[in-house]
């Protein structure tokens, strides 16, 4: 099959949960014998790479303006897709799938994937609010299969649209651990003395309230590092970094990969991710990769990973947050605590059953009859197979 992905700001190491997801399994989509082009932005991709680990890579205009970019970029990429005669048009996230309809129009076979509520995240105004609903709906409503990555996301779209999705998780390597210390040194950072946090600075990932909560903590050699950045610089990046520069303890790394990435999170004492929101973090996966023992907030997709209970503390709730920090940081976790959190890992989150389940995805789309614009469910009725549709 050849497939043309959209949706994504791009490939290689460009920051994003969903652009996380795309560069890890379309390798593996391409291995598995099937062609693979992806979309990028113009805006964050200045370097043209023709292809990547298998993937073809094409570059196509997308404005830098976080309310413009992902709809001007979709609807550029569903005409450079029409070059390229895909077999499935791929599109990530709700926003892309607003343009759902217009490629059916064209006559592409549409997957989408689903990977959350985006009109939840707190820097959209009403009306961007609106839009990227309308794009949930779209998804739902014309793409020939949907992908959910988590349970919650799935019964969302059950409840809210009579649509069954498929269930895919995101997913994560097990990564070996880093021996390596230079780039910590180079941050004055001591291994296994710091709180870990990797993630945009964004209202929704709640880094305000895990600046906060950080403070009242004992006035120790531990440290807080922040790992990550802000697309577009806003008021509430500002105003974060400014929170952070008012203690020397904690420590802004901006967005790192590669090495230095595998450094901070091999060499932690404790990954906390305070979101008000997330579709399934692969953050927290990432973390959990390593062995790194977390602790989040008690949002319904941090639930669905299974935690144990006080590993959770309460969405928003500062003062939880800093009573948890407190009874944590004095614990090491053991190897069989840390092999635990890889092997949970293996069994759910592997990125080469992914690749398998998303192909079967694409084969259930192939076989859909071309013209089907609305799925055929009904309130309380059990799936119907697709290739009886």
């Amino acid at each position: 099959m050849r497939i043309f992905v959209l949706g994504t700001r791009g490939i290689p190491d460009i920051p994003g949960g969903v652009e996380k997801h795309c560069q890890q399994l379309y390798p593996c989509i391409v291995e598995r014998g099937h062609e693979v082009i992806l979309s990028t932005r113009s805006c964050y991709t200045r370097e043209k790479i023709p292809l990547w680990q298998g993937v073809r890579l094409v570059r196509n205009f997308a404005p830098r303006k976080k309310s413009l970019e992902a709809i001007v970029h979709t609807f550029n990429g569903l005409l450079a897709a029409r070059r390229h005669r895909p077999d499935i048009l791929h599109i990530h996230a709700v926003g892309p799938s607003l343009l759902v309809p217009l490629a059916r129009l064209l006559g592409y076979r549409v997957v989408v994937t689903n990977h959350g509520p985006d009109y939840d995240r707190q820097k959209w105004g009403k009306l961007a609010r609106g839009v990227l609903r309308m794009g949930e709906k779209c998804g739902c409503r014309f793409a020939d299969e949907v992908i959910a990555i988590s349970e919650v996301i799935a019964g969302n779209l059950r409840r809210k649209y009579l649509r069954e999705s498929n269930l895919i998780y995101n997913g994560v390597d097990v990564q070996p651990v880093s021996d390596r210390h230079d780039y910590l040194s180079a941050q004055g950072i001591t291994p296994g003395r710091y709180i870990l946090c990797v993630a945009r600075f964004v209202p929704e990932k709640g880094l305000h309230d895990l600046i906060a909560a950080f403070r009242p903590l004992p006035d120790t050699d531990c440290r807080l590092v922040i790992a990550g950045d802000a697309d577009h610089e806003t008021p509430y990046s500002r105003k974060l970094k400014e929170m952070a520069a008012a203690d020397e303890r904690i420590v802004l790394t901006g967005y790192i990969t590669g090495e230095d990435l595998r450094q901070v999170f091999s060499h932690a004492s404790l990954f906390v991710l305070p979101s008000y929101h997330e579709g399934l973090p692969i953050a927290l996966l990432e973390a959990m990769s390593y062995g790194l023992p977390a602790l989040v907030s008690d949002i319904p997709a941090h639930l669905e990973v299974g935690l144990e209970e006080d590993r959770y503390f309460a969405c928003g709730k500062v003062e939880h947050l800093t009573e948890r920090l407190q009874a944590l940081l004095g614990r090491t976790a053991t190897s069989a605590e840390k092999e635990a959190l890889k092997d949970r890992v293996r069994e759910k989150y592997d990125w080469r059953r992914i690749a398998d389940q998303t192909i079967a995805v694409y084969t259930k789309a192939m076989a859909a009859g071309r013209w089907r614009l609305v799925p055929r469910y009904q309130a309380g009725a059990e799936r119907s197979d697709p290739l009886q549709r």
